[in-house]
């Protein structure tokens, strides 16, 4: 084998007869008390199965996490409050859920990096294995669809409602944790659709 071959088969990540369709993906997204890695806490993780070009509402996760922590300013966006009366269980065994419910599915999330760090942090407070799962970002994929053209004006960074906007998505659920990860499968969907009506497109160029 050649040099440039094996590098060539180094960068792709998986089988070629793996298809997009056949993937398991998690899409997710967290409500966090702040922005701060070391001092904040998730208060929620919602989470959705993406298979076969199908969001599977019914095979979905949603779970509110126990905490002394809470932060006023941020409860305004994400509305929700101390005194939620919901039966919620201790980080360590929300985890354990989560961990479960994801297994070894490729993540998606709208800066992807945020979510992962959040959890990471908490995986670590816990004692618990750090996420290994490959990840892709909506943000980072959105502008694979975008006209390369200096009479267009790219942003450095697509929001959630950016995204909502162009790809007309509802946004009657945004800022819940479940809500985002639906907006994001959606918006996914939207994004990979595009990029097939440009090119050919496979699971390992979407991570290129």
């Amino acid at each position: 084998m050649s040099l440039l071959n094996f590098w060539k088969k180094e960068d792709n990540f998986f089988d070629e007869n793996i298809t997009i369709e056949a993937t398991r993906f998690v899409v997710l997204d967290t409500e966090t008390t702040g922005f701060d890695y070391d001092n904040d806490r998730i208060l929620c993780i919602g989470a959705l199965v993406l298979q076969n070009g199908i969001i599977s509402i019914q095979d979905s996760f949603e779970i509110y996490i126990e905490q002394d922590h809470y932060d006023k300013s941020t409860a305004q966006i994400h509305g929700i409050l101390k005194a939620f009366v919901i039966q919620r269980p201790s980080e360590q065994e929300a985890l354990e859920q989560f961990l479960a419910f994801l297994g070894d599915s490729i993540i998606i999330a709208h800066h992807t990096v945020f979510d992962v760090t959040m959890i990471n942090r908490a995986l670590e407070r816990n004692g618990l294995p750090l996420l290994t799962n490959k990840t892709l970002d909506t943000a980072h994929l959105y502008k694979k669809t975008l006209i390369q053209s200096h009479l267009f004006e790219r942003k450095d960074h697509y929001t959630l409602d950016d995204l909502a906007d162009k790809f007309d998505i509802s946004k009657k659920d945004r800022h819940t944790a479940l809500g985002d990860a639906y907006i994001t499968a959606i918006a996914f969907l939207k994004i990979v659709k595009k990029l097939k009506e440009k090119k050919h497109v496979n699971l390992n160029s979407l991570f290129k």
